[in-house]
């Protein structure tokens, strides 16, 4: 069992960063660490600390219970969706998740640099979405208000903001069997996405390969 030094990367999240319904070489995160290590850096494998269903306040409930250690060269943080998804207020999502950017950042050794925010994919999309009879439109637009301000606290906070919600509306078949959730294939265009903007935020001021 890898020591928590040795998780040099922290993933937070929900479904879409621990990868629900795909082999756990497949979700992003994972994925990701590899991507960096073919680029030369020593990242071990990451730290997932993600579950079905979290909205921004469950998982700061989660990293009270965790307490993960603050030395950390890369964090993502990918949350939004059940909030979107409970019809939860757009003014709670700011306040928790610009909370949870803190935290983040803590947990980056104090270095905004190496925190690396990940939008929101649309499963308006998705099969699932239809049985659901939630309107492709109207669930659109809301989570493109909630990446628009996960977007702004992150430029507020000074962190780095990858997109991969055009993938997820550009490439809709990519999913497991339960019609909501990527494949590993989709996964693996995120991190096509998202491995250089991580590797910039790994290479911050005071962090090492």
């Amino acid at each position: 069992m890898p020591s928590a030094a040795e998780h040099r990367y922290l993933a937070l999240g929900d479904s879409y960063t621990i990868g629900e319904a795909v082999a756990a070489h497949e979700c992003w995160p994972v994925q990701l660490a590899h991507a960096l290590q073919q680029r030369g850096l020593t990242t071990g494998e990451p730290q997932i600390i993600a579950r079905t269903g979290w909205t921004t306040s469950e998982l700061s409930k989660a990293l009270d219970a965790a307490a993960p250690t603050a030395n950390r060269h890369l964090v993502t943080l990918q949350i939004g969706v059940n909030n979107q998804y409970r019809g939860e207020s757009m003014d709670a999502y700011r306040a928790e998740f610009s909370a949870l950017l803190v935290r983040a950042v803590e947990l980056a050794s104090g270095c905004a640099r190496r925190v690396v925010v990940v939008s929101i994919p649309d499963w308006g999309v998705t099969p699932f979405a239809r049985q659901q009879q939630r309107g492709a439109r109207r669930t659109a637009q809301e989570i493109d208000a909630f990446n628009a301000i996960a977007r702004t606290a992150a430029a507020q906070a000074g962190v780095h903001w990858c997109d991969v919600t055009a993938i997820s509306r550009q490439y809709p078949a990519l999913l497991t069997a339960d019609g909501l959730h990527p494949s590993g294939e989709q996964y693996q265009r995120w991190t096509d996405a998202i491995a250089p903007i991580a590797h910039r935020a790994w290479s911050a001021p005071g962090a090492s390969a």
